[in-house]
Order: structure tokens, then sequence, then C-alpha cells
């Protein structure tokens, strides 16, 4: 069952933030797709700034979101639990995707950025408040260096490392995530982009890296960074490929609320980046097409990030 854009992918204006949401649909409507228990594994909660400040060496100034506008969108698309990861305006301070993981408790895991010399009271003190991974950027130059460093310290607090970037940096780390020893999230297609089609450079590298078991996926921004296609149609040959080689290390997330990162000409740092304003509703239709089968659906939005993530 469908999800009618009247029905539920409306995209409402928001606030001056730029927030956009879905409609709700009916509790019908959102069983046919979501099953019991189902978990976004990208999200990221954005101020307020006064209790919150941005890093003032930022790429770029978003607007807020924060977590009651989470539990907004969690009843427009039956997701009963959600992962927070700490957006690049933050830096290394983690302190509103901590405080937003404690206060919605068990039902929320986070993932944070962190120096490549993180202390062991440090993670520990994150560990407890249910952080349960470190996302790296591939712009980052230490990045290989990065990535060794934390192997062995993420091992032992059965953490993973996330990986956000583009797919020729993910083929030239491709050997040392294969050998690194524990997991490993690429988010958001691994930077695909829907248009260039199953042989664009590189995809190929990530297909196997999920196909052999070496890192887990997320079918996760299509409408913000992978597609320019009004109805997304593009992405499908993407997600079915990524599913097929390996449906046990896929993850979905909306990447809510679809911060507006790239650059844009002119713009400075410090100027206001609105949010994409993206149809959650119609994101979620896609589900179906991607995935078919209600069993593997749930095994991607349940059983899957329920084990990496430990809920």
């Amino acid at each position: 069952m469908a999800i009618t854009r009247r029905a539920f992918g409306t995209i409402l204006a928001g606030s001056a933030a730029g927030l956009a949401f879905a409609s709700r649909a009916s509790a019908a409507a959102v069983a046919a797709i979501m099953p019991a228990g189902a978990i976004d594994t990208h999200n990221h909660v954005m101020g307020p700034q006064s209790k919150y400040p941005y890093s003032p060496t930022r790429p770029y100034t978003p607007p807020e979101a924060n977590v009651a506008d989470l539990k907004r969108l969690r009843a427009q698309i039956g997701v009963a639990r959600n992962v927070i990861v700490t957006p690049t305006p933050y830096g290394f301070d983690n302190s509103s995707t901590v405080d937003a993981v404690v206060e919605l408790g068990s039902s929320a895991r986070g993932v944070v950025l962190l120096p490549p010399d993180v202390s062991t009271t440090e993670l520990a003190r994150l560990e407890a408040a249910g952080i349960r991974g470190a996302r790296l950027n591939t712009g980052n130059p230490a990045l290989k260096e990065t990535l060794t460093q934390w192997a062995p310290r993420f091992k032992s607090i059965n953490w993973h490392v996330q990986i956000v970037g583009q797919l020729p940096i993910i083929v030239s780390l491709a050997p040392q995530i294969a050998t690194l020893g524990h997991p490993v999230v690429i988010d958001h297609f691994g930077g695909a982009t829907a248009a260039r089609g199953l042989a664009q450079p590189g995809f190929g590298a990530l297909v196997n890296l999920v196909k052999t078991g070496k890192a887990y996926v997320k079918i996760s921004g299509s409408a913000d960074s992978v597609s320019t296609r009004e109805d997304l149609a593009d992405v499908a040959p993407l997600a079915k490929a990524l599913v097929a080689a390996n449906p046990q290390r896929v993850l979905w997330g909306t990447n809510w609320p679809h911060p507006g990162s790239s650059q844009v000409a002119g713009r400075k740092p410090t100027d206001l980046a609105l949010h994409v304003q993206t149809d959650d509703g119609k994101v979620l239709n896609m589900l179906p097409v991607w995935v078919p089968d209600a069993a593997t659906r749930k095994l991607i939005l349940v059983d899957n990030p329920a084990r990496l993530y430990g809920f």
C-alpha cells in the first residue's frame, strides 16, 4: 500500500527554521510499509544555539531542529527509534546529540564526532550515554590513520566507524575497511549519484564491501544528495543492487532534517543555510519499491540496526 502524496506526502512550509514535514498518514498506510519497532538510522538534532552553540569554524550554519520536531516526524512516518548523528557545525562538541539521546532514552542511540586522540574516559562517558559509534568525513586528511587508531579501541566497546564522503574515497579505503576488524557504516549510498547508474566508478567497490559483510551501507539521503529527479526513480537501481548484495548489511535513514550543507556560491559559513525541503512521505513510499519483500524490509528497518546499535 503506497502512502499517497495527498494523504501523507504534502510538505508543510514549517517555520523560518526551514523544517519540512510530511502530513500525517493513516496508521494502516504507515504500518503497511513500516514494521513495528522500525529504526531511522540517520537524524540530526540542532540547537537551540543559546544552549548548544555551533563551532566558530563551522562550514555552514543550519537552522534549529529539536527533539520535539523529531518526535513529530516519528509519529508521521511510523518510526519507533532513532539514531542521532552529530552534525558537522558542532565540530567535536557532542552535547546536543548526547542530551537528545538521553532525553529519548532507550528509543535512541547516537553517533558522534571525535578527535583521533579521544580519551578512554570520554569514550566510556559517551558509551554510557547511549553513543555507539563515531563519524569520519572523507575530507579528513588523517582519515586512514584515524581508522587504524580507532580500530582496537572501538572493538573493545563494540562501536562502529561511520564514514561520509564520495565513492572515489570509499574505493581508496576499501582494502583497509576489509581488514579493519570492526564494523564500518557508509552513509548515503556512499556518495553515489543516481543519474550515473550502477556503472559509475566506485559503486562496484561499495557493493563488494556490502556483499562480503565488511561494511554496512545506509540507503539514506536519496532526495537530498543522491537523486535530482522529483520522482526519485533513478535511485531504485542503486538501492536494489545494495539490498541484493547483502540485505543483512543495509540500513535505512531519512537524513532528517536534511541539512543544506552543500556549498553555495556567495554564502558565508555564518549565513543561514536552510534545510533541504524534502518530502519524507515520498521517500518512505520508495521503500516498498526498493525492498518489495516485507521480511527483508523488517531486516533492514529493525533487525540490522537493532543489532548494530545495541537497541
